[in-house]
This record gives structure tokens, sequence and C-alpha cells, in this order.
């Protein structure tokens, strides 16, 4: 079998499974009710384990963000830096014979253990040069790709950008425009260049051109033309070690807190091998949290709480959205592929492959802030969500861009190819069939099953242990309606107490939210990959609203 053809039969695989699994159910409901309603149970009682884990997981998420928000970053980072100086200090006075070896290990102690991780990890593989990286050592390359988001939008995030309390002159911010995005695109730019460009160490506006054979119109080849722009005519001609350089994409709604860059940084420093891995936050799509409808908060707030669970799960992470990489690595792995759509998923891929499994995520348990979906009428904001958690459900597409490398890839171990492999199956598998199961298919055998089952005990009883599964599950729903009313950000005049009350049980919604805006558009996506051809996706752009 060549690689086109392996390429695409690894690409029917999740699609392929997915149909399986539901056309199985109808037909073992059909054939053998008994035994499929046995099957039904034990699910449900998985999935009620499955959902009580993860509760207990985005609560020590919480505990841990909680706690990061509460700590002056930019002091930590003054800290080390005095810790590292006075290690110095004192080492120079040995080798000059003017201090007793016992004060030196002190100091060097000392210094250590500043440059640990909260998990006192060891200090890693990284030369002694880059562990004495200073704060005015590191500048933070940050890429806003843009296509037509209104001014207002735009304008948002660069005003938070100002108010970071990083030093600006360690700033190298590239707005990334589309020539397709037209004069709107162009407008907008310039008046944020005239508003806010002279305030950091560089400001670039590029252009990506259209129609470049090999691309696919979107995020990803937008950005790794606007990063090799900066290298071009900003990078190279001031000779910045690629070293020292920390990459940032934010999608252009990404708001951040005044310490992120102080917290980002810090982590960069004090991480086991910061050249090896890639740094996420915690994305929070609250914006404009109060001008969405009460599906569309759901989901906003169930896509957040989902990535706050992976973070305390670093062993499953990857990289979503907004995130930071060392600009180091991103130049060796030839900086994002050009025709995909995932392409905030796919990197942490190439980095994994292309480093032969010595790459990893660093979570920051600290949040950014970006806008839920919200169109100017509740319609259109349903049809948005829907095309939003279709093209994350298209991450699928990065399912064989993962096995074709671990096949090419002898050097990664068989057992991390496993791991992988299942974890990333099952994800997106789990994604496109478990509510489907839990809140529909799981009756197919009381409606197929006939006679000789309807009237038996297990059938009977069927109705009975799932209802009381399923109360049980609330545990997990109640836990995420109590973490969305603390995370609110700001309240506008019009918001009274008792909103929280509709804020709270608005989470009643969540079976709807699984099955119409998950499982739907998660098979969809999947679907149209084992399909091919006509039917794949391509980049779908969220339009803001305020």
């Amino acid at each position: 079998m060549n690689q086109s053809r392996l390429y695409r039969f690894f690409e029917i695989i999740p699609g392929f499974l997915a149909w399986l699994t539901i056309i199985l159910i109808f037909f073992l409901s059909w054939l053998t009710p008994a035994t499929m309603a046995i099957f039904i149970i034990l699910f449900d009682i998985y999935w009620l384990l499955k959902t009580i884990y993860l509760s207990f997981h985005l609560r020590a998420s919480f505990k841990k963000m909680k706690n990061n928000l509460k700590i002056d970053w930019f002091e930590k980072l003054k800290e080390r830096e005095r810790s590292l100086a006075s290690a110095k200090s004192v080492s120079e006075a040995e080798r000059a014979g003017l201090v007793a070896k016992s004060d030196q290990s002190e100091a060097e102690s000392q210094g250590a253990r500043i440059l640990t991780d909260f998990s006192q990890n060891p200090l890693g593989r990284e030369t002694p040069s880059f562990r004495e990286a200073r704060l005015s050592d590191i500048y933070h390359l940050i890429i806003l790709p843009m296509y037509k988001e209104p001014y207002e939008v735009v304008k948002e995030s660069f005003e938070s950008l100002i108010k970071t309390n990083y030093p600006k002159d360690k700033f190298i911010v590239v707005l990334a425009t589309e020539e397709r995005g037209g004069e709107t695109a162009q407008n907008v730019s310039q008046k944020i260049q005239q508003e806010f460009g002279a305030q950091f160490f560089k400001f670039l506006i590029t252009t990506h051109p259209i129609n470049i054979v090999g691309e696919l119109p979107g995020k990803g080849s937008n950005q790794a033309w606007g990063t090799k722009e900066i290298k071009r005519l900003v990078l190279d001609p001031f000779k910045i070690p690629y070293e020292n350089i920390l990459t940032s994409v934010f999608d252009i709604d990404t708001q951040v807190l005044p310490d992120y860059f102080n917290r980002l940084t810090y982590v960069f420093l004090t991480c086991e091998n910061p050249q090896r891995s890639s740094f996420q936050p915690i994305p929070f799509f609250t914006n404009n949290i109060f001008q969405a409808p009460a599906l569309g908060r759901v989901i906003a707030f169930s896509s957040t709480f989902w990535q706050m669970m992976q973070q305390s799960r670093p062993e499953r992470l990857t990289t979503f959205s907004s995130h930071s990489m060392p600009f180091k690595a991103l130049m060796e792995i030839g900086f994002w592929n050009t025709d995909i759509v995932s392409e905030d998923s796919q990197i942490f891929w190439q980095c994994y492959l292309h480093y032969n499994s010595d790459w990893r995520v660093e979570s920051l348990f600290y949040p950014v802030s970006m806008d839920s979906n919200v169109a100017p009428s509740f319609w259109q904001t349903m049809i948005n969500l829907y095309k939003q958690q279709r093209r994350w459900g298209w991450g699928c597409e990065n399912i064989p861009y993962m096995l074709k490398g671990f096949k090419n890839n002898k050097q990664i171990a068989f057992s991390k190819k496993i791991y992988w492999a299942f974890n990333s199956i099952e994800g997106f598998h789990s994604w496109a069939t478990n509510a489907l199961i839990i809140f529909a298919l799981g009756w197919l055998p009381l409606v197929l099953g006939g006679d000789d089952f309807r009237f038996t005990l297990l059938s009977y009883n069927l109705p009975q242990i799932t209802r009381f599964i399923m109360a049980l599950a609330m545990f997990g729903i109640i836990t995420s309606a109590i973490l969305s009313v603390i995370l609110l950000p700001p309240k506008p005049d019009w918001f009274k107490k008792r909103h929280y009350l509709f804020y709270f049980f608005q989470w009643a919604l969540m079976p709807i939210t699984l099955i119409i805006f998950g499982a739907f558009p998660g098979l969809e996506a999947q679907t149209r990959l084992m399909l091919g051809g006509k039917f794949r996706l391509g980049f779908w752009v969220t339009p803001k609203h305020r």
C-alpha cells in the first residue's frame, strides 16, 4: 500500500468506527435486545464514573488557577533574578578564594530551588547559559491572525496587551491580515497601528496573499506567512537569539490579564525542558458572555471546562487555540503546515514527530479570555455555534497525520504510539457517539426488542436504572453550573441577583448541547473526513459580533 492510499485508510478510521458503533447498536438492539440492554447499563455506569473523575480534575485545575491568579508573577521573576545574581556572585567569590565553599553551596541551592518548577522537576537538559536567562533576555513574539473582524474586537485585544506589566520593549507584535480580507482588514490594521504600534519594540502588519498553490486559506497559512515575514524583517536583522524568543499565537479576540506574560515567562524559564515544550493557557470564552443566549453560554463554558480538565492531565494535553512555543523549535520544524484547518493542534504533532516524542505541553493554569459565539440573531448564533463545533471536530484530521508519522518514525517508542493513537481515536469516537448512546440510542432495545423482550424484568428495569444513573451524573453538571457562575466576568449594570439562578439552571440544557452541538458536528466532521474529496472542510472563520 503506497503512502497516499495508506493515508486515506487512516482518514477513514474515525468515521468508520463511529458509524459502525451506531449501526451495531441499532442491529443488536433488534437481534439481541437483552445483551444490548446490559451493554447500555454498563456504558451508563462507565459514563457516570468518568463524569465524576473529570469533575475532580476540573476542581483541581480551578484550584491551581485560583492560586496562580493570586501570585505576583513579576515579583517571582525578580526573585528568580536576585537568586541567580546571588549564586553567581558567591561562585565568583569562591573562585577568588574569598568565601567558604559551604556558603557557595547554600546560594547555589537557593538558585536551583527558584529555577525548578512547581512539580520539583529537575533542571532539565537546557544549557547553563539559557538557564541563567533573565527577564530582559526574553522576547515575546505575538502573532495575531485576523480576517475581517470588527475594529472593536481587535482594539480590545491590543488594549489588554498594553495593560500587561511585562516590559513592552520586549514585545514583537505581528498583526497578520489576509489579502482576501479586502479594505476592511486593511483599514482596521492601519487604525490599530496608528493607535498601538509605537508602544511595542516592533510592530508589523503582514498581508497573506491569496491563491498560493498548495495552501488552504485560513489561520494556519496566514500565521505561517506572518511569522516568516517577521523573521526576515526583524528577528534576523536585529540578531535576536532564537532560543530567547517565545512565540504566542493568539486568536484575534484573545485578551490577556496584566500578569499573563510574567506567568508565561516564569514557566518558560523554570520548566523541565523549555525548548521542547508548548505552553497552554486556559481559554475562557467570556469576553461577550452576557450577550450570548443560554445555549451559547453553556457551550462556551463547556469548552472552557474541558480545557481546564485537560490542564490537570498533562499526559493527554495537546495544544489548542491560543498558546505559546519557542521560536527556535517553530523554525526547526518549518513553521505551521499551510494546507490544514486545525493548525493549533497539529503543531503539537509536528513537534512531537520531529523531536521523536521529546515534546510536551506545559499547563499554565492561567486564563486568557476570548469571545463566545454570538451573532445578531438567535438562529444565526445557533448556526455559527454548530459550524464552530464542526470545525473543532475537524481536528480528527490530525489522526491520519499522527498515524502516518508514527509509521514513518522508528525512533518513537511503540508504547507511546499505542498510547497516543488510542487516546486520540477514543477521544474523537466519544465525541461523536457518547451523547447519542446516553440520551438517544440507549432506548433502542425497548423500541426494537419486540414483545419477547418488552415483557422481561430487564426491559422494565432498563429505564429505571438509566434514570437513576443519570440522576447521579448530575454531580458533574452541578459542579459545572457552580463554577460557571463563579467564573463570570464583571457584571453589566442590568445583571441582578435573580440572574444568578438563570445562569445556574441553564445547565439543564446540557443534554441538548451534547447532542446537537457535540455529537452531531463531531460525527459530521468524521464522516466528511471518511468520504474525502469534495466533502472535506475548509477553514471557516467564526464571525465576531459585539
